[in-house]
């Protein structure tokens, strides 16, 4: 590239763009693959995009979906940049080489965020690195919130699943033009957006379109419909409004978004509650995708997947959470026996095999086997394709994160440089484990083996992060069952007979009684 290179340009079946180079990379930002879901498509499914006439300017990132900010709790350690506009089903693309003849692998990201929050603006989430390292990178904007996973009696359900749907169309039909290969896609997602590739995976729609998918730090899984149904329903109420689409799309933005962020303040990922999410709706959700991916859905697609090895303190370290649950106890023990359904045995042996722990962390390593470990555990080893399983174990240089959730984010992208990867990973980060991580995924999904054992009755785990007794690989090792032992101890719980003074559900009385005395202790915050 010199320095007085045109502008790339690119003729997709949707109309040409023109994009920008940046450091010998062709960007493309805010290419709408779907109409504005605003007027009369608010809250509706994608309406496909027209064909526009003349070159689209493609240099910044367009607009982003409605979503309330982050509390001042988060947002210290977690950036969502807002852009302002309604042409908010957009995706961006970064390639080496645009180029129809390139024919480059292509990994396609989807933000987390709880399905509330993120974007693909993000600076963490800089496909620069991809692309410089021969892949043809995508990151997508969906609807979030009410807007995208409310449930309504008057509209199709999943509307910002249905936006991913319209966003992968579009990648299948169109990457070719910008280099990619539409043969070699990968899914790749982190939290919300790792649970919506689950989803993805197991649509009928989405058949013969993905050849790969990682999935970090979520898994396979639709929310019980009552729960998302419980959101919409309070909402209504402090609207004074029927719990209708057509009610709620009269309603103005802003209000909608901070009736939302009030209504869900008390829930999270470890104390559970009311919250948006995919439902399945007998159309692009058919069934429970882990049920559907176990038995057979996606047949072909080759799977990588993981978790981080303190999931759990993201949710627990700001706000001084963690410091609350730990002088909670048993009262914590409880309503997380009650989150996990499970009996006393669990938490007791998890006590015995980690008797330097705290309650806290013995909540949150009990909730994230159930939602996360326990789950990816059951997939690999039910699902005849190549799987790999990860641990990031790296620390945060931030007092008390470990490390959390989202943390691998940077080292995954290389773009620990930037100042919103440091807000999460401190200062001093090393470039070693980004170099590793970073080159696992380009070769999963460059040629589905990302550089270490697949999934066998042996459980080879690859550990991001952490040197192995004999520190021949750096900061990355693979160990065989490094969770075995706590996974066993469900699966022994699973075949003791209950318990009738135990709760088997998840008891609202149990976990109601850990809310409220969080709640009076000022411990909990937005998320």
């Amino acid at each position: 590239m010199t320095a007085d290179q045109a502008d790339p340009v690119v003729t997709s079946p949707y109309g040409a763009v023109r994009g920008r180079y940046e450091r010998g990379v062709a960007v493309f930002r805010g290419i709408p693959y779907a109409a504005p879901p605003f007027g009369p498509r608010r809250f509706r499914p994608p309406v496909p995009l027209k064909p526009w006439e003349g070159v689209r300017d493609a240099g910044a990132f367009g607009p982003t979906p409605p979503k309330p900010p982050y509390s001042d709790a988060f947002a210290h350690y977690l950036s969502d940049p807002v852009v302002p506009g309604d042409d908010c089903l957009n995706l961006n693309v970064w390639t080496p080489d645009p180029d129809p003849a390139a024919r480059l692998p292509v990994l396609v990201w989807l933000h987390g965020g709880a399905l509330t929050r993120g974007s693909s603006a993000v600076p963490v989430y800089d496909g620069h690195a991809f692309a410089r390292d021969g892949v043809v990178c995508v990151s997508v904007n969906y609807r979030l919130g009410v807007e995208g996973y409310g449930l309504f009696p008057d509209t199709p359900p999943n509307p910002g699943l249905r936006d991913q749907i319209a966003a992968l169309t579009w990648v299948h039909e169109a990457i070719e033009a910008f280099g990619g290969d539409p043969g070699r896609i990968t899914l790749f997602g982190q939290s919300a957006g790792a649970i919506s590739i689950g989803a993805l995976l197991a649509a009928p729609q989405t058949q013969g379109l993905v050849r790969r998918a990682v999935l970090q730090s979520g898994p396979p899984e639709a929310s019980e419909r009552a729960k998302v149904r419980r959101m919409v329903r309070r909402m209504a109420s402090r609207l004074k409004i029927p719990a209708t689409a057509e009610a709620f799309a009269a309603v103005d933005r802003d209000l909608l978004l901070r009736t939302q962020a009030e209504v869900g303040r008390l829930s999270s990922p470890v104390v559970g509650g009311p919250a948006f999410g995919i439902v399945v709706d007998g159309d692009v959700v058919p069934r429970d995708p882990l049920d559907a991916l176990v038995e057979g859905a996606a047949p072909g697609v080759d799977l990588l997947m993981g978790w981080t090895r303190d999931e759990y303190r993201l949710w627990l370290v700001p706000g001084g959470l963690l410091d609350r649950v730990d002088r909670l106890g048993a009262v914590a023990l409880a309503g997380a026996m009650a989150r996990c359904h499970c009996g006393s045995e669990v938490p007791r042996g998890y006590r015995a095999l980690h008797p330097e722990a705290g309650a806290a962390e013995i909540v949150g390593q009990l909730v994230t086997d159930h939602l996360l470990r326990i789950p990816l555990h059951h997939l690999a080893d039910a699902r005849p394709e190549r799987s790999y399983v990860y641990e990031f174990a790296w620390p945060s240089n931030l007092p008390g994160l470990g490390a959390c959730h989202a943390l691998e984010l940077g080292f995954v992208f290389d773009t620990g440089d930037v100042p919103e990867a440091r807000k999460l990973a401190g200062e001093g980060a090393p470039q070693e484990l980004a170099d590793e991580m970073h080159a696992a995924w380009v070769r999963f999904a460059t040629d589905g083996d990302p550089g270490w054992e697949r999934w066998d009755a042996h459980h080879p785990v690859r550990i991001f992060g952490d040197r192995a007794e004999d520190a021949q690989d750096g900061l990355a090792y693979t160990a065989h069952g490094p969770r075995d032992r706590e996974l066993a101890l469900w699966h022994a719980d699973a075949a003791r007979p209950p318990d009738p003074q135990l709760p088997r559900e998840e008891s609202p009385t149990e976990v109601r009684t850990v809310v409220r005395r969080l709640r009076r202790s000022g411990a909990l915050r937005r998320y």
